[in-house]
């Protein structure tokens, strides 16, 4: 399982997978173009680590309540250094097979029993991107997301001192994307658009990332609030997602 967004529905076309840079078989991440304006710019990985284990030790998450046929989820928000120590997040595309074929997420996937989140999200950071992350690498969670396929995701925030070990699975991984912090928090990035099919809101949310790469809720809601909570040190009343609209295709 994973979150997932993109700017429409997947293109299943070789054409299309072949414009989609890839990280398996050693060819570097992509990175989408950087941008300035954001308070954690300039940061080191140690520093940025206090700056957000302190704004999500001081964030009062919200934990969707079990009920009968939810599921639940983990993905990871992974800061990493990138070029030149620039500290980014990793963002994947899925694999053009099975569930959310070629859709944006981040690495995650459904919890198994007896997990946690934290535990359910470092197994699968590993068993996706062979990245070894541990319990003392997670800075905090933010708010369980209840995505309208009916699981409710936990994001849970990682950072690790590089990506040198990494290996994405093929069968699971089409690509691996460093998204610059710095890009992230910039103001042309969050677009909302009104919905013929519910003009009294709530809007649709894009994140627009990169030339190619627009990603809506979930995965998008999850940025956004990781953007806000952790970047800009939003109020937590100011930041919360649970309402924020998902495209119909999304509940695949």
């Amino acid at each position: 399982m994973s979150t997932t967004s993109d700017l429409r529905p997947p293109d299943d076309s070789d054409a299309a997978r072949a414009a989609e840079p890839t990280a398996p078989g050693g060819s570097a991440p992509q990175q989408p173009p950087a941008a300035g304006g954001v308070p954690t710019a300039g940061l080191d990985i140690a520093s940025f680590r206090a700056l957000a284990h302190s704004r999500l030790e001081r964030f009062p998450r919200i934990e969707v309540p079990d009920a009968p046929g939810m599921r639940r989820a983990a993905v990871v928000l992974c800061v990493v250094p990138a070029d030149a120590g620039e500290l980014s997040v990793l963002v994947i595309k899925r694999a053009y097979r099975g569930r959310n074929a070629g859709q944006w997420g981040l690495p995650g996937g459904r919890m198994e029993g007896g997990e946690t989140a934290e535990q359910a999200a470092l197994r699968e950071l590993h068993e996706e991107l062979a990245l070894p992350a541990d319990p003392g690498d997670i800075l905090g969670v933010l708010d369980d997301f209840p995505a309208t396929s009916g699981f409710a995701i936990t994001p849970v925030v990682v950072t690790m001192p590089d990506t040198a070990g990494l290996r994405p699975d093929p069968g699971e991984v089409h690509s691996v994307h460093y998204v610059p912090l710095t890009r992230l928090g910039a103001e042309d990035v969050p677009h909302w658009l009104r919905r013929e099919d519910a003009p009294d809101g709530p809007d649709l949310l894009q994140m627009r990332l990169g030339p190619a790469m627009t990603i809506h809720a979930p995965t998008g809601a999850m940025l956004w609030q990781f953007r806000e909570v952790v970047l800009l040190g939003s109020a937590p009343a100011e930041a919360r997602v649970a309402h924020f609209a998902q495209p119909d295709w999304t509940r695949r």
